[in-house]
């Protein structure tokens, strides 16, 4: 009787044993399936990302083969502009587009001093800016708001902590919000950061997103007349302080290949008329130095997108000042 059940202990316990045994091994191999799917898709991921960077070369070698043919002028009838275009690969496709970052309004130039160091006298480009917002016609969005957007991205830029005029907005005010956080006192890196900038609503941000822009670490103000849209008058408008109908048929004047330099832009009827000064004159060329490029890449089932900010030097030169990985 005495051997019986030490026998059936014995069974009990190698059954258990044995299930076990089953059950660590079970969860082994799901750990290594986890593991290989893991590296497949890092090595998948990380070939999307040479694809991208691949399309940021060439990218480079497009701006360099366009302005060696043309070395004093950017226009929209050159290869570069061609608009999106996609290329197929090996288990994916590589696309991208390159933009004229001198096409659009640099909002990063708000960060400049009022004019002539007078704190009561904006800087021409914070002027122009008001004039953009009113000029897009959002209903509800005035004067009155847009000279308060003006001012807080204005404190938003800058490096002080004092608050510009009566719509800006400094450390206290974003402290002071549910979910704290305070300004930059600095550049902007993206169009999307006016998301968490005072007075600025989700209809004007996606409003200015066709006629704004970013330049990394620049306050540069001053836009290629060659390469501004005809769908965005709006820019001319607010630079010059004129009539949209006035700023389309200027834009509609350029050819293909652009004006083959500022002097017949000045010349045009619609521009002539307006007495510009000399300051004015500055800010408006026909070469541009700041693009955009925009990446995207697949490989299988994975997907990458690059922003890549190339800079295009005297020389011909041309460098990546940023990158950001995502949607811009």
């Amino acid at each position: 009787m005495r051997r019986t059940n030490v026998t059936g202990v014995a069974l009990i316990t190698v059954m258990l044993v044995v299930a076990l045994a089953a059950i660590i091994a079970t969860q082994m191999l799901a750990r290594l399936q986890l593991q290989v799917q893991r590296t497949t898709n890092i090595n998948f991921n990380q070939q999307a990302y040479w694809y991208a960077m691949g399309a940021e070369a060439f990218a480079k070698r497009v701006l360099f083969t366009a302005f060696n043919k043309e070395k004093d002028t950017t226009h929209l009838g050159q290869v570069w502009a061609q608009g999106k275009t996609t290329y197929p690969v090996d288990y994916g496709e590589i696309s991208g587009e390159i933009t004229d970052l001198q096409a659009c309004f640099n909002l990063n130039a708000l960060r400049t001093p009022p004019e002539n160091g007078s704190a009561n006298k904006k800087a021409p480009s914070r002027v122009a800016f008001e004039k953009l917002i009113v000029a897009l016609n959002l209903e509800g969005v005035d004067n009155f708001e847009a000279e308060y957007m003006a001012d807080a991205l204005s404190d938003w830029l800058d490096a002080d902590t004092s608050i510009v005029s009566a719509g800006g907005a400094e450390d206290n005010d974003y402290a002071a919000k549910e979910f704290p956080y305070y300004p930059a006192n600095n550049y902007l890196v993206s169009v999307n950061e006016l998301r968490v900038i005072e007075h600025f609503s989700i209809e004007v941000i996606n409003a200015l997103k066709e006629h704004v822009c970013i330049i990394p670490n620049s306050n540069l103000y001053q836009v290629n007349v060659n390469t501004i849209s005809q769908e965005t008058p709006e820019i001319l408008q607010a630079m010059l302080s004129m009539s949209r109908e006035d700023a389309e048929q200027a834009l509609s004047a350029k050819e293909q290949d652009g004006f083959k330099d500022i002097k017949e832009f000045f010349e045009l009827p619609e521009i002539s008329k307006l007495k510009m000064t000399e300051d004015q004159k500055q800010r408006f060329v026909v070469d541009s130095e700041y693009f955009k490029l925009k990446a995207t890449a697949n490989f299988n089932n994975s997907y990458f997108q690059l922003n890549s900010t190339l800079y295009v030097a005297d020389n011909n030169k041309i460098s990546v000042i940023s990158r950001t990985i995502g949607r811009d």
